[in-house]
């Protein structure tokens, strides 16, 4: 691999790692919101909620990014490659958060949250203060299954020519006609994929509920 080809990979792999990091906060928080929506007493929030859930999980992620880079101009707004990749990765991946999240609330004991109520605590303050905290105890190995996935579906946003690494090894490719330039690619997304699902592994026993003694 010659400077220049190796120069266009480090790059992909910088813009990789940029989108990763701020599609995963993005689809955390918002798929987080709409989890908890799921489970919120107002029934019209909950369907509302339902529908988006059942939406994104059903279309394609290139659906969604084409939307985005193409559809969204037609009606006015108009986001940058980058932006348009950031926004068609978290809006996806906000559904199978959101999934996530309904379920370890839902697998918390209800007695907790009527115990909250009883010292005077507000629904928004039960779900602060006792239900989110456990939920995400509960939650971070699928929590981390699906981040990692995040990560490996920015090679799709290269459909719509951000710059990240699949995109920057089709340009190599294309110029050297060396094909083994995916296998180097390959090993790019590992250097992002391993290390984050150590961290989930280690966040996972550092945050682990403690078992109860049978004695």
């Amino acid at each position: 691999m010659d400077e220049a080809s190796f120069g266009l990979m480090m790059s992909g792999l910088r813009t990789t790692l940029w989108l990763s990091v701020t599609s995963i906060v993005a689809s955390l928080i918002l798929g987080t919101f709409i989890g908890v929506l799921r489970v919120s007493p107002v029934l019209l929030l909950r369907k509302i909620a339902g529908y988006y859930v059942e939406f994104f999980r059903n279309v394609p992620l290139l659906t969604v990014l084409f939307f985005v880079f193409l559809g969204l101009p037609e009606t006015g707004i108009t986001l940058s490659i980058f932006n348009s990749g950031l926004v068609g990765l978290s809006i996806y991946t906000a559904a199978y958060v959101a999934e996530v999240v309904r379920a370890g609330l839902q697998s918390i004991s209800h007695g907790q949250t009527e115990a909250a109520r009883s010292l005077g605590l507000s629904y928004a303050q039960t779900l602060q203060y006792i239900l989110l905290p456990q939920t995400f105890r509960i939650t971070i190995p699928p929590l981390g299954n699906l981040l990692i996935a995040l990560v490996k579906n920015t090679s799709i946003a290269s459909a719509i020519v951000v710059p990240e690494v699949m995109y920057q090894a089709q340009v190599v490719e294309g110029r050297t006609f060396n094909s083994n330039i995916f296998l180097f690619a390959g090993l790019l997304y590992l250097v992002i994929t391993i290390p984050l699902g150590l961290l989930a592994n280690v966040t996972e026993q550092r945050l682990r509920l403690p078992e109860r003694s049978n004695a």
